[in-house]
């Protein structure tokens, strides 16, 4: 169960899953990408005195579990979330250009719900379970030697 946190003159516990998609579903937060794209997430909640509690991405959508003040505007937090790992991606891994043509990475929809002490559990788990769940019909590809997964 998460611990209540104390703000000036509050004390709090905000816990929220959130989920967000790569655009036109490319399957490609695999191998650097994919572990690029977990570090610079926590960066930027870091900064942004988020708590990133659980992270984890199935080829073509990231799922988060975070704990959060109350003050900050949701919506604002995710275009934060987004925008800043889409531009720190590209500038990374290039090659990702070549899939995700527009300049744009993500989705424009997103999922968020809250989580609460009855619920937690089943919330980590099935972020953490984001890797065992395998759908047929996937293609490894080699291109300029990065291995990419495509549909």
């Amino acid at each position: 169960m998460a611990e209540g946190k104390h703000g000036r003159g509050y004390v709090y516990s905000l816990q929220f899953h959130l989920v967000w998609s790569v655009k036109y579903r490319r399957k490609i937060l695999v191998n650097q990408v994919e572990q690029s794209l977990k570090q610079i997430v926590r960066d930027i909640c870091s900064a942004q005195e988020i708590e990133v509690e659980e992270i984890e991405t199935d080829k073509d959508h990231i799922h988060l579990l975070i704990s959060m003040k109350p003050q900050p505007y949701i919506p604002a937090v995710v275009k934060t979330l987004k925008g800043q790992s889409a531009r720190r991606l590209f500038k990374l891994h290039p090659e990702m250009k070549q899939y995700l043509w527009g300049g744009h990475m993500w989705n424009p929809s997103y999922f968020i719900a809250t989580v609460s002490e009855n619920t937690e559990e089943q919330v980590r788990k099935y972020i953490q379970s984001q890797k065992t769940k395998r759908i047929g019909g996937e293609t490894n590809v080699s291109r300029n030697g990065q291995s990419w997964l495509c549909v």
